[in-house]
């Protein structure tokens, strides 16, 4: 259930964030001491995201991130890909419940010696909601979550569908497709262009309303190196839509095209 953008981690935000994370899944290990260990799979790990320097940027960068993979007791999942969501649903094939996660925002270096200084830095935000999963089989899943800012106007709606793949001996891969839409002000927040900035871009105002942000595409796989270690890969193509695709800033200076690929080794608990 990911937010599907690929904003980049800075520094120092990476490391509170992998502390952040690391903490959360340590202490419900301590925890989940008296729970089964059917009840708990969990995978810590670090690696590095080649990611689109800004939502729309034609350019990339590397970037180390901290990878988390977590299902807990007490129906708690947590993920760098996907989020914290907690069920208060849990019946039968349907799962929901509370939905959170981390939007990482662009940096002036991010935006590069063309849009630097004149298109606005973004600071991250945390965002929360909730969530609805209906679990058709036990390989096919489709759901949605609906989120809105913490500390801003953005609201976020994301539906999607997961398949686990049949595994190749040891090699376990899935796919999801997943379609965005945002409302007005999260459209404007990254996709407007103000008429002074359009005055220095030399191009024209840009003020989106909210409705479909992009559609995208994703590949995960987790090959086993030991009893207990493992290489997980995310390999994620979106293509940009309506407003988004549209923005000034996207036609002249980036791409509707995004792809973002991530290569983690990581250890099983």
């Amino acid at each position: 259930m990911s937010v599907g953008m690929s904003l980049r981690f800075t520094y120092p935000a990476m490391l509170r964030t992998a502390a952040l994370l690391c903490a959360c899944v340590l202490s419900s290990i301590a925890c989940a001491d008296d729970a089964s260990p059917d009840d708990r799979n969990i995978i810590l790990g670090a690696g590095v995201q080649r990611m689109p320097g800004w939502i729309g940027s034609k350019d990339h960068r590397n970037q180390p991130v901290p990878y988390v993979d977590a299902e807990l007791p007490w129906h708690i999942t947590l993920s760098t890909l996907d989020g914290l969501t907690v069920d208060f649903i849990h019946s039968g094939s349907w799962r929901g419940g509370f939905y959170g996660n981390y939007l990482w925002g662009r940096e002036r270096s991010d935006l590069g010696p063309n849009l630097g200084g004149i298109v606005d830095s973004l600071s991250p935000r945390l965002n929360a909601g909730g969530y609805l999963e209906y679990q058709a089989t036990k390989a096919f899943s489709v759901g949605g979550n609906l989120a809105h800012d913490t500390q801003g106007a953005g609201a976020y709606l994301n539906l999607y569908a997961d398949c686990d793949l049949p595994a190749i001996g040891y090699f376990n891969h899935s796919v999801q497709l997943q379609w965005q839409a945002m409302n007005g002000p999260a459209m404007r927040r990254f996709f407007g262009v103000t008429p002074e900035q359009a005055a220095k871009l030399d191009t024209s105002p840009w003020s989106p309303s909210a409705g479909s942000q992009q559609i995208s595409f994703e590949y995960d796989a987790y090959m086993p190196t030991g009893e207990h270690t493992g290489v997980a890969v995310a390999i994620n193509y979106a293509r940009l839509l309506g407003d988004a695709a549209d923005s000034p800033l996207v036609r002249h200076f980036g791409s509707a095209n995004q792809l973002t690929t991530t290569l983690a080794f990581v250890y099983r608990f």
